[in-house]
């Protein structure tokens, strides 16, 4: 039996059912042969059972691991089983055509590890998904609206404000709602840096693939929809998480 054309992972953790639902099938929905791996970060199985096809592959972990942890359970399922995979998030939508057109840009562009489309909200406005990598005075003024006016300039930048986004580009790196990445690049990289149990790991993994002298494509000639939750912002648990795994991510790769 030859390769998958593509596998993908959702980690799962007190999700919205409606928005997973929609998600699954809109994987389910391409034409292409695959696999969907649903990863469950609860301790009571929660969502065992819930999602039955073909295609479809419940892992239970017992305990909430965090986001690259848990995607990172399916290193070795994947592992030259694959041609491409997918990090999805369980409150994203897209046409049956993104992924196959995705994979075909992929496979033109050989120094390209990881490629992701424009992200719209829910409502169709545009949602910044590509980024320069951050400074600590912006991560520090997105987060504190008085340190806006002053490090406006900065803010502006690391959104490549200067950039005419509906282009695409080789981005510093893109959010991980949605990445689709050659599966044997994304296992030589290890998959995500397990320091991280959440935020700052989609960053931190743009710079892995930059260390091996490959290139992360935003492509906004194809779109998806997401359901941005913002966490961090509203919930005092998660603003010390993002806090934190920021902290690790400049003292792992420095402060400029």
């Amino acid at each position: 039996m030859g390769k998958l054309e593509i596998t993908a992972s959702i980690v799962l953790y007190h999700e919205n059912i409606e928005e997973l639902s929609n998600t699954i099938e809109c994987f389910l929905r391409v034409n292409l042969s695959k696999k969907l791996y649903l990863i469950d970060n609860t301790d009571d199985e929660r969502y065992k059972g819930l999602f039955i096809n073909d295609d479809i592959f419940y892992i239970s972990n017992g305990e909430n691991l965090g986001f690259g942890a848990g995607h990172n359970v399916i290193l070795s399922n994947i592992t030259n089983h694959s041609k491409f995979h997918l990090i999805l998030n369980p409150d994203v939508n897209f046409e049956s055509e993104v992924i196959p057109n995705l994979i075909n840009k992929l496979k033109k562009h050989e120094m390209v590890s990881m490629i992701a489309p424009k992200v719209l909200f829910p409502d169709g406005t545009f949602q910044n998904s590509c980024r320069r990598y951050p400074k600590v005075s912006e991560l520090l003024a997105r987060r504190f609206n008085f340190l806006q006016s002053i490090f406006k300039r900065n803010i502006n930048k690391g959104k490549y404000s200067d950039k005419d986004l509906r282009s695409s580009f080789f981005a510093d790196y893109i959010t991980g709602c949605f990445h689709l990445y050659r599966t044997e690049d994304f296992v030589k990289l290890n998959g995500f840096d397990e320091r991280y149990f959440l935020y700052m790991e989609d960053v931190d993994i743009c710079k892995k693939i930059e260390k091996m002298d490959k290139l992360k494509l935003y492509y906004p000639k194809e779109e998806i929809r997401h359901v941005l939750k913002q966490g961090s912002s509203k919930s005092t648990k998660l603003f010390f998480i993002h806090t934190f795994s920021a902290i690790k991510y400049f003292l792992k790769w420095g402060f400029r």
